[in-house]
């Protein structure tokens, strides 16, 4: 029943870029339609050959549904890609859908100037549908699945029980609506930077989503605007916080959000950041001040968020860009958000760790509780988070080993890897870099990144707990 639903959202989706299409006399409309009404038809049987009733799944079920929808979803959604005038093949069409869906960022499609704009609208609702489902997932379904600590997040009102699902149901149409509004505050900021209203709602999609899809091959560098640079700094920044803790603002509570802890942790992380790779620009490339905090915040907030923007070639920084940027894929933002990565609260949860355990160190029998938000961290969560830095880590080089065996040069292989597990969009490299696309990889390599793709989002262990004999007995 939920995955008819799902699908039924998606055909609805599709609706909009062959209404575009439509309008711009644009032939694509045809297979919008088309591949609306059969994805509406799927979504409708299932729902109908549901159970009816109220829905409660259990912790197994949970994890099936879930990778079941990622995976379902984007095989639907890839369809209007294939039989467009793109005609892109069904491996390149499915690789752009999952990039979409799991808001990467990664294309293969060159000349975006000049493609459809049904095209560029559906990548960008694809972003946007898939920032929201993240969104409430981690809010939702993370916490009762236990996945890398996420159970820190619990929101009680998710519990399973009669009494509390009105108000589970509030606080999703709540998300759902703070989720919106703020995809129309910053799509009206666009349309006043400059933009049209069409590549406004596209961007403000893909910019709140933190997924990256731009309308142009030279992404947001291509309108050479800095008041739009500011605009999408910030909407990458507002995408990357609790969106549960913007539910508390409304509520008269702005304080909360600044009090939690890795909202405090990423800003303070990102400022250093930026700082030090503006200061770099200036010295070692004589760009102005000015210019160079400008490029620095918007390529490393965008890279560090997963979000995938570009408005230069950072591989062309000199030296010191490549391991910075390689290194700030892996951070990400704020749970609750729509960023991806490793996400702030697992290095915080790890770092309070670490000072306990060297406490522990030098006196050996004094008491030490790790704390996160003036909370102590139970055990249990430490371990999930170690076990998610350890399989994260040994997924990466699995992933980078094998784009390494299909051919890649080692750069592209490894900044692939990790492009895709930690959803950012473009790698590092001439290849695959800012100024690149992923057209050139062979099949092989886009279905491996595919699979990384979801992995990442999904927060790894919701897919790889799928592989284990223990989990089917019974």
């Amino acid at each position: 029943m939920i995955l008819g639903v799902l699908l039924a959202t998606l055909a609805f989706g599709m609706c909009i870029p062959a209404l575009v299409d439509a309008v711009q006399g644009n032939p694509d409309w045809q297979v919008f339609a088309v591949s609306a009404g059969l994805t509406l038809f799927v979504g409708v049987s299932l729902t109908l050959t549901s159970s009816t009733g109220r829905v409660q799944l259990n912790v197994r079920q949970a994890f099936v549904m879930t990778t079941l929808s990622w995976l379902v979803l984007t095989l639907f959604a890839a369809l209007p890609f294939m039989f467009s005038e793109l005609k892109l093949s069904y491996t390149d069409a499915f690789f752009e859908a999952m990039s979409g869906i799991t808001t990467t960022g990664s294309t293969v499609i060159t000349g975006l100037d000049t493609a459809p704009p049904g095209i560029l609208l559906w990548r960008g609702i694809l972003q946007w549908l898939g920032g929201l489902g993240i969104v409430v997932m981690a809010i939702a379904v993370m916490p009762m699945m236990g996945v890398g600590g996420m159970q820190m997040f619990k929101v009680e009102a998710f519990d399973a029980g009669e009494k509390v699902l009105p108000r589970a149901a509030q606080i999703s149409l709540a998300l759902v609506l703070i989720y919106a509004g703020l995809t129309g505050i910053w799509g009206f900021l666009m349309w006043w930077a400059g933009l049209t209203p069409f590549e406004s709602t596209v961007h403000a999609m893909t910019t709140i989503a933190t997924g990256g899809f731009s309308t142009s091959d030279g992404s947001v560098g291509s309108f050479d605007s800095w008041q739009l640079d500011i605009i999408i700094t910030l909407g990458m920044v507002v995408g990357s916080l609790p969106f549960l803790l913007f539910l508390q603002v409304i509520r008269g509570k702005p304080l909360q959000l600044w009090q939690d802890e890795q909202v405090r942790g990423f800003i303070g992380i990102a400022a250093s950041i930026v700082l030090v790779v503006a200061a770099l620009l200036w010295f070692e490339t004589g760009m102005e001040p000015a210019q160079a905090l400008r490029y620095a915040a918007f390529n490393v907030v965008s890279i560090m968020t997963g979000t995938g923007y570009a408005t230069d070639d950072y591989g062309l920084w000199g030296s010191f860009a490549l391991p910075v940027f390689f290194f700030i894929m892996f951070i990400g933002g704020c749970a609750g958000s729509t960023t991806c990565g490793i996400k702030v609260f697992r290095f915080q949860v790890l770092y309070a760790a670490a000072r306990v355990q060297v406490r522990h160190l030098l006196q050996p029998h004094g008491v030490f509780i790790p704390y996160y938000n003036r909370r102590p961290v139970p055990d249990e969560v430490i371990i999930s988070v170690l076990s998610f830095f350890f399989v994260f880590g040994l997924s990466f080089a699995f992933l980078a080993l094998g784009l390494g065996m299909l051919g890649l040069d080692f750069l592209t292989a490894v900044s692939s890897a990790a492009t895709a597990i930690a959803n950012v969009g473009p790698a590092l490299g001439p290849i695959v870099g800012p100024s690149g696309t992923f057209q050139s990889l062979p099949d092989a390599a886009k279905w491996l990144m595919s699979a990384g793709m979801l992995l990442g989002r999904l927060e790894l262990f919701t897919v790889l707990v799928l592989f284990s004999r223990t989990f089917w007995r019974g």
